[in-house]
């Protein structure tokens, strides 16, 4: 037996087959697929081992008396049930709060926003608000779509790459393997990061920048390409708005003056202006080395105006690649898993609301919900009385992570659905016991806007099962939800909820998915966005004044600390450590602090180091190693062992709340 299905780790989403074992090679990929034609990274090939593991989750669980014990699907299911009415009933619908996830379906997604609507609270969120929520925010602001412009394909057309917060050939290897042929080739490579990542080893220009300087670093390359007449004059004519406004906050940024904020040597700054702006089409990639700052939203926007300042959008080759995080991130946003969007970035008070309210016969919240971070803050001061988590671990991945602790301690219900004891689960009242993506069907939304199908590969251990069919029995339960016999009939109503995916079908869709929007203009799906117009009419510019980060090195502190995957973790390892070949090639937690600073601190390799910050610490093994210039230090975020969100505070971008995880003040004790 041979399943085609897609990869559940990164967003890249790339279709693999999962072959009967007794066929010879377990996994290959889809060579088919506009994705990743065949091609694989080692998660693919080698990570899907944890689905196997002596660990899953197989059967519901109650705590009583501190202690977990096995009970049947009724009693978990009337017992969450029974007591988040309790709660909703005494203290109103927004006393609970659900997180839900980037790993599950966008049937799922949808199920789980849904239930917190009908119930009367817009407290929905996921993780990307801690990752691309300034995607969403600062793309639709500029573009009118909060989503890549282009294909992971059209890259092959590209000119030039610029690459800035993304270290790509780990975080999305498939993607950065494009990249790096397309340098093998002779195109321009630009890399922008405070880090000498994999690529900038090869690139045309490595610009190592201070970190949390990204607006600086922008407005003062897009004031060499404005000074050297180097802009798209018939594009800023034709198709933008709100430039002359734009234009008077970029003179304010010579190279000269912003080299003493972001360290870059003004030569450098006006090369990298020329390549972008003369090399066309150019392609701009990033990720969370972007968006994870207290001004992340502003970053977005900075991108977007050197997009549309050099005409960079709506062509093939060339446009805007947010490169997701997780498998699902986009999907589930498009879903309206977020506190301020409905399904299909419908703003919660907005009057176009009444759609969904005619399409679920309910009466639906206008209020903005609480973002993830004031979720935790709310069930502290106990205001929020419950939370209903979704294969998600926030006790790792969530900034000031004691504060978190300290929210969850003080719930009356926590309820947490998940395939794995994470740390987030052994504090639940109520444990669930969910299927992976392997044993389910459903779709999940690539970074590129690609709706592409899930397929059951093998049966759920145990009494798991499919996230869908868990939220449709507690949905039912609790917000008086019709019932859903499968995914499939979800997806239906998510193409009645959601414009953009409105002619998309799982018959239509498979094999190799149709990027949205897919409708009846576009029925083969939409390749590459804002080719003749912008769903806002004209693209917008929005000046962008540089503002330094919430934190800065002091005498105590003297180290920026910066955080982000390796290449063969992902998020908090709850499935890559769990898969035997990935926890052997990287079993344990460490931090990267270049070859100077170690000499000054009297700190050898493999030393095991105490890293504080104003808002906690951690112990870890020192790496030495070049890659990090002195003054900056790198922890990778996958080991629960040594949580480095302990040492994130809680400042946020105001604009889309996400924390501020990419500068940190630390110091090093040996």
């Amino acid at each position: 037996m041979s399943v085609l299905t897609v990869c559940p780790y990164c967003g890249t989403g790339c279709q693999l087959i999962v072959n009967d074992p007794g066929t010879g090679e377990r996994v290959i990929g889809y060579s088919k697929s506009p994705v990743n034609h065949g091609k694989l990274c080692i998660k693919g090939y080698s990570g899907l081992s944890y689905n196997f593991s002596r660990e899953r989750l197989k059967h519901p669980l109650i705590k009583k008396n501190g202690e977990f014990l096995r009970v049947s699907w009724e009693e978990a299911l009337n017992a969450t049930s029974t007591r988040l009415l309790e709660i909703i009933r005494k203290f109103g619908p927004d006393s609970v709060a659900f997180q839900s996830s980037a790993k599950c379906t966008n049937e799922e997604n949808y199920l789980m926003q849904k239930i917190a609507r009908m119930i009367g609270t817009n407290n929905i969120d996921h993780c990307a608000r801690s990752c691309h929520s300034p995607t969403a925010t600062g793309l639709i602001t500029t573009l009118g779509a909060g989503a890549a412009t282009g294909s992971i394909k059209s890259l092959e057309e590209s000119k030039t790459y610029f690459v800035i917060g993304s270290n790509t050939t780990e975080q999305h290897p498939i993607i950065g393997t494009a990249v790096v042929s397309g340098r093998k080739n002779g195109k321009n490579l630009v890399v922008a990061d405070p880090r000498k990542v994999q690529l900038a080893e090869i690139a045309s220009i490595h610009l190592q920048f201070n970190p949390g300087t990204d607006v600086a670093l922008l407005n003062s390359i897009m004031f060499v390409i404005l000074e050297e007449h180097l802009e798209d004059v018939e594009f800023i004519k034709g198709r933008t708005q709100g430039f002359a406004e734009f234009k008077k906050e970029i003179e304010k940024y010579a190279p000269e003056i912003t080299e003493g904020i972001t360290g870059v040597k003004p030569d450098a700054i006006r090369e990298t202006a020329r390549l972008i702006a003369k090399g066309k089409p150019t392609s701009i990639l990033y990720a969370m080395g972007i968006t994870q700052h207290i001004h992340g939203t502003e970053n977005v926007m900075s991108i977007s105006n050197l997009a549309l300042l050099t005409g960079n959008v709506g062509v093939r080759g060339a446009g805007i690649f947010p490169l997701r995080g997780q498998n699902n991130v986009q999907g589930s946003s498009d879903m309206g898993a977020l506190s301020e969007w409905y399904p299909g970035y419908v703003p919660v008070d907005s009057p176009k609301v009444g759609y969904l309210e005619d399409l679920w016969k309910r009466v639906l919240p206008r209020k903005k919900g609480l973002s993830l971070s004031e979720m935790f803050d709310a069930a502290a001061d106990g205001s929020l009385k419950a939370i209903y988590v979704m294969g998600e671990n926030p006790l790792v991945t969530e900034a000031a992570i004691s504060d978190v602790e300290r929210g969850v301690d003080n719930l009356d219900l926590f309820i947490v659905q998940d395939i794995f004891m994470t740390l987030t689960a052994g504090m639940a009242d109520i444990v669930l016991p969910a299927s992976t993506s392997l044993e389910k069907e459903g779709t999940f939304t690539n970074t590129e806007r690609r709706i592409q199908k899930v397929n059951k590969v093998y049966e759920s251990p145990g009494e798991a099962r499919p996230d869908w069919w868990i939220l449709n029995e507690v949905g039912r339960r609790v917000a008086g939800m019709s019932n859903y016999g499968s995914p499939e009939e979800i997806f239906e109503e998510i193409g009645r909820s959601v414009p953009s995916y409105s002619g998309a079908t799982y018959d239509n869709i498979y094999p190799i998915g149709k990027q949205w929007p897919i409708n009846s203009d576009y029925p083969n799906g939409t390749e590459i966005l804002h080719a003749k117009s912008f769903p806002i009419g004209r693209g917008k510019f929005v000046p962008v004044r540089y503002g330094p980060a919430a934190e800065t090195v002091s005498e105590e502190y003297n180290l920026i600390m910066t955080t982000g995957r390796n290449y063969f973790h992902y998020h908090s390892g709850t499935m890559s450590r769990r898969a035997d070949l990935l926890s052997r090639e990287s079993p344990e937690p460490y931090v990267e602090i270049s070859a100077e600073d170690a000499r000054l601190l009297g700190i050898k390799n493999s030393q095991t180091v105490t890293i504080e910050s104003r808002h906690g610490s951690i112990e870890t093994k020192a790496r030495i190693t070049d890659k990090v210039p002195k003054g900056v230090v790198f922890v990778p975020f996958h080991y629960d062992e040594s949580r480095v969100n302990r040492l994130v505070g809680k400042a946020l971008d105001p604009l889309s709340k996400i924390p501020e995880f990419k500068v940190v003040a630390v110091r090093l004790l040996v």
